[in-house]
């Protein structure tokens, strides 16, 4: 009884110095390897970080959308002074939360990759331990093709990411312009920049989803 209450009281104090590491490096291989020890293979792990990445990327179309929605409407109709300071503060703010959607969907993104490299090279090293080399050879036929969905994910996904920084500079410009000029003058000058900025969004939501529907493909794949 005593050595199983050693041994949990190890296990204890191992497991919160790990935990303490993590919280101070945030190394992504530490947790990858943290999350191993609780029972999370690397397999699990990718389909969790790609769910993560596909409802990051959910939240960020619809972040963007809203924005847009913010944008579009500081241009309709007359509007007081007053009116237009309101409305210059919550342009500001979804200006503000589309930067931080977006900088999740690439933080997320970076996440997927980590554990993507973890398993392909652990498969990779553990093909070697076959003896039978039609197993081996059927193993490595199933890596190449889960290689090969992968980088269409991640190629998906970091062209719809890719598409956030423009949309993104032009909210900023917009957001700068509004704040030292908030006048009737200066709301119809941003009427033509606004209608380009359209389509990008446009563009952005399309990519966006083209990335969603290939995530979970992806996540189908790995659950067959």
């Amino acid at each position: 009884m005593r050595k199983q209450h050693s041994l949990l009281s190890k296990l204890v104090i191992l497991s919160s110095i790990q935990l303490a590491l993590l919280s101070l490096t945030g190394c992504t291989s530490t947790k990858i390897w943290l999350s191993e020890q609780f029972g999370n293979e690397k397999r699990e792990q990718l389909v969790s970080s790609v769910e993560s990445a596909r409802d990051a990327q959910e939240d960020a179309k619809q972040q963007f959308s809203t924005a847009l929605d913010e944008f579009l409407s500081i241009t309709s109709g007359d509007q007081a002074t007053a009116d237009l300071e309101a409305k210059y503060s919550q342009i500001e703010a979804a200006y503000e939360s589309s930067s931080s959607k977006a900088a999740k969907v690439y933080s997320k993104i970076e996440t997927v990759d980590a554990v993507a490299k973890a398993l392909f090279k652990e498969w990779e090293n553990e093909l070697e331990e076959y003896e039978s080399p039609k197993l081996r050879a059927s193993s490595q036929k199933q890596l190449n093709l889960t290689r090969q969905r992968y980088n269409n994910l991640v190629g998906a996904m970091n062209e719809a990411a890719g598409k956030m920084d423009p949309v993104l500079s032009a909210f900023k410009d917009q957001t700068l312009f509004l704040k030292h000029n908030l006048n009737a003058r200066a709301i119809a000058s941003l009427e033509t920049d606004l209608n380009e900025i359209r389509t990008e969004v446009a563009i952005l939501i399309e990519e966006m989803e083209a990335s969603i529907a290939e995530a979970n493909e992806f996540i189908d794949s790995l659950q067959d």
